[in-house]
């Protein structure tokens, strides 16, 4: 892809030193309340780049952030967060995903260059066999025509461990319909299909239903937002977005089991990414306890 690079957010002052900072990304996470320990160590554990500072918005118990909602609900009152604080970019991690201790690493390469709007770290399904949740089309199942190291373009993404410009978010907040659910006031930015109709030829009563990770790739694509938002490049591009498969997350269930219970290696003939050595065939227990 050739976008020019995307500028950074304003610079603010910081009222006590007068130091300029930037309000480069927001971390958001839709929980129920409780979560493993695993997940609590792996999000402590992600390193943070020289030279930032460190926001968080928790869907926990708090005067602001939403409990008890449904996972587009929560993901709505972020990105309105997310856009009134003015950041430039959105990373999602969910409850049941325990990111990398390089993730901040990885994804402030992608920042830096400002060449790619959404960015999707690894994660598979909680299954057996457990599939990676990375698709090309609708129906066909998961696409594993790819090897560990690649990034895979592709039309769906998971929101599991999802980066997102700012200014995708912006133009889906602009246009979405403004609806209230807990005495909070929110758009549709994220949302979950569900619904029902009557085929006025067969007379057969149809149902559809999705998640809304799938849902907000397919409203991105179908319309048009990457050119109203101004990355022209991805237009019409059959598989926007990238899942970067150096950023390898698990998928933990409320009992600590883990999806998949081991990566497969790195090709050898892969160069580390960034300078950063990968240890092949690692378990999640091994590094964020259990």
């Amino acid at each position: 892809m050739t976008s020019p690079i995307r500028p950074i957010r304003t610079i603010y002052l910081n009222d006590d030193n007068n130091v300029g900072y930037v309000n480069r990304i927001m971390l958001g996470t839709a929980s129920r309340g409780t979560v493993r320990i695993e997940w609590h160590n792996a999000v402590r554990s992600i390193t943070i780049p020289p030279n930032w500072s460190y926001v968080t918005f928790l869907q926990g118990m708090s005067a602001v952030i939403p409990v008890r909602f449904q996972v587009a609900d929560a993901q709505n009152v972020i990105v309105r967060e997310c856009l009134a604080r003015d950041f430039e970019w959105l990373l999602l991690i969910e409850d049941d995903t325990l990111p990398p201790p390089d993730l901040y690493i990885r994804l402030n390469d992608y920042m830096r260059e400002g060449k790619v709007p959404v960015v999707s770290g690894l994660y598979y399904t909680k299954s057996e066999p457990s599939e990676p949740l990375i698709y090309r089309g609708r129906g066909n199942g998961a696409f594993l025509d790819w090897k560990m190291g690649d990034q895979v373009w592709c039309d769906g993404v998971p929101t599991g461990c999802l980066m997102i410009h700012h200014s995708i978010l912006k133009v889906m907040w602009e246009e979405s319909e403004e609806y209230t659910v807990g005495g909070q006031t929110m758009r549709r930015v994220f949302d979950s299909p569900l619904k029902s109709w009557i085929d006025p030829d067969s007379g057969m009563v149809s149902t559809a239903s999705g998640t809304s990770d799938l849902a907000w790739c397919m409203r991105i694509i179908n319309e048009n937002v990457f050119k109203k938002a101004g990355w022209n490049d991805y237009d019409g591009v059959e598989f926007p977005f990238v899942v970067d498969t150096n950023i390898r997350c698990w998928h933990i269930t409320p009992d600590g089991e883990t999806f998949p219970s081991h990566f497969p290696p790195i090709e050898e003939q892969r160069p580390p990414d960034l300078g950063i050595a990968v240890t092949d065939g690692t378990k999640p227990e091994d590094r964020f306890g259990s």
